[in-house]
């Protein structure tokens, strides 16, 4: 009988011992039988895998868990941290001295060193490659190899943004050798996390951790990114398992998400900005009064009470999240008058005025569309839609072929001069100044927030710039948007940016 007790203790602390085992260092009870993989579904396949060559969200997804850049946004405050790079210097407003971590190496063995940077650069800024983003380094003259771990920037002039823009995906860097010796848009080759497998396109693509990377070796083995065509498909399939993270979930599915037992969303107020713009080429759009009446008889409220909590009202041009915004410039646009814009109608001969409004087949455009045509109708204007697929619906707002539209801008780089620049400064018109605005007093104030790395300076001069353009209405702001994701409740670590971006680094199950 005392042995057989004696063997009975010794099983029940041999129990506990195993139990207490079981749990991690955090306390959390560790489960073995869930694999260390993620399936992620995209409704549309990715353009391309190389940075230098692809400018779209559905890429930069992927390459962003296989390439790195030298700077980073910090995903919870936006600070810029430097990643591949160790620090930097500016001994005069032309020139920036980056030092590189040592002992990194490529997917194939390449070292990472200042010759790649260079490459890479060099690269981007090369007019026969066509980078869709070469104005990320546009400022950048020339590119000098100090040493093998530094490398010099030089720019003609002071570029404020330049942290922004080497914190940009799509100015991560590639290996040399793998670009000169393959094609890095079907077979990409960084220094991230995760390594490329296999692209079965219209079907799959798939990564694996990285054994050899430079810091600790990411926890997840396997990430999938599937293409599943129909949302509402990607949404069952999340339901059941088949895949564990889906995001970019509109105003129209995100109750049904959200009612999903078993599964995490995470919502992130965001850096995108949507707006109904002017054609300012055209009358009466070229006219302030005209601008003037349809802001304060559009109701951006009742378009963002919609949206099911997925937008935000602010009349700032720049929004919260990004670079430049000043909270006082929210006070400073039309709101909502009707019995204003009525009157503004009635004084300057505008009742019954025919007006097109275009609108890309997209459903959140098409709910822009369909609200603003009440509305305006409402004030005493004749309002009817014009609706176009995607890519016809680009090359017409280009060319200045329609009279008023629905737009947005991600603004990846959370930084305002990047969001004025292209959208609304005169050099773009024809190309990404929709609205074909042109000021020259906004024009200088944002040339001057590019042209100097005293960042409070930045700051003063793109809120002095943004208040001139609320003024002007080229624009009317829709809203600013909620970046959104949802994910298996077995999934910790992941991290959606204002800008939408997110690194499965630190994920794990």
């Amino acid at each position: 009988m005392k042995k057989s007790y004696v063997l009975i203790c010794l099983f029940v602390v041999m129990m506990i011992t195993a139990a207490c085992g079981n749990e991690s260092s955090s306390g959390k009870e560790e489960n073995t039988d869930v694999p260390q993989e993620i399936t992620y579904a995209s409704t549309s396949d990715a353009a391309g895998l190389s940075p230098i060559d692809t400018n779209d969200s559905v890429s930069s997804n992927v390459t962003y868990q296989v390439y790195e850049t030298l700077f980073v946004q910090n995903p919870e405050t936006m600070e810029i941290e430097p990643l591949l790079a160790e620090s930097y210097e500016n001994p005069d407003d032309n020139t920036w001295v980056i030092q590189l971590k040592e002992g990194i190496t490529f997917h194939d063995g390449t070292p990472f060193n200042a010759e790649a940077v260079k490459y890479t650069f060099e690269q981007l800024k090369d007019p026969d490659r066509a980078a869709p983003r070469a104005s990320l380094l546009a400022p950048v003259s020339s590119i000098e190899v100090e040493d093998e771990y530094t490398v010099v920037l030089h720019t003609d002039e002071p570029y404020g943004p330049m942290l922004a823009a080497l914190s940009h995906t799509n100015a991560a860097i590639v290996s040399p050798e793998a670009d000169q010796g393959q094609d890095i848009n079907k077979e990409p080759v960084g220094t991230g996390p995760f390594v490329f497998e296999e692209w079965v396109e219209g079907d799959h693509i798939t990564l694996t951790r990285n054994e050899d990377y430079w810091r600790d070796p990411a926890t997840l083995e396997k990430v999938t990114f599937k293409v599943v065509p129909e949302f509402s498909t990607a949404i069952s399939m999340l339901e059941t398992g088949e895949v564990q993270f889906i995001d970019a979930i509109s105003s129209d599915h995100i109750n049904r998400v959200e009612s999903i037992q078993d599964v995490e969303v995470q919502k992130t107020e965001g850096t995108r900005v949507s707006y109904l713009g002017f054609n300012m080429e055209k009358e009466p759009f070229n006219e302030l009064a005209f601008r003037e009446a349809v802001a304060y008889g559009v109701d951006q409220e009742a378009y963002v009470s919609q949206l099911n909590d997925l937008g935000i009202y602010n009349e700032s041009i720049i929004g919260p999240n990004v670079f430049g915004y000043e909270e006082a410039a929210k006070d400073n646009g039309f709101v909502y008058d009707q019995e204003k814009a009525k009157q503004i109608i009635e004084d300057n001969g505008y009742a019954g005025q025919q007006i097109t409004l275009l609108a890309a087949n997209r459903d959140n455009y098409m709910k822009m569309a369909e609200i603003v045509q009440s509305q305006l109708t409402d004030i005493g204007l004749n309002v009817s839609i014009e609706t176009m697929e995607w890519a016809s619906f680009l090359e017409i707002v280009r060319k200045g072929e329609y009279e008023m539209t629905f737009l947005g801008w991600s603004n990846s780089t959370a930084d305002g001069s990047e969001l004025l620049y292209p959208n609304l400064h005169s050099d773009n018109i024809g190309s990404s100044n929709y609205a074909r605005y042109e000021n020259d007093e906004f024009d200088q104030l944002v040339e001057e927030s590019r042209a100097t790395v005293d960042q409070e300076l930045r700051k003063q001069k793109l809120n002095e710039a943004n208040l001139i353009a609320m003024e002007e209405a080229p624009w009317v702001i829709m809203d600013h948007g909620i970046v959104t994701g949802a994910y298996d409740a077995s999934i910790e670590g992941l991290v959606l940016d204002p800008t939408g971006k997110w690194s499965l680094y630190p994920v794990q199950r």
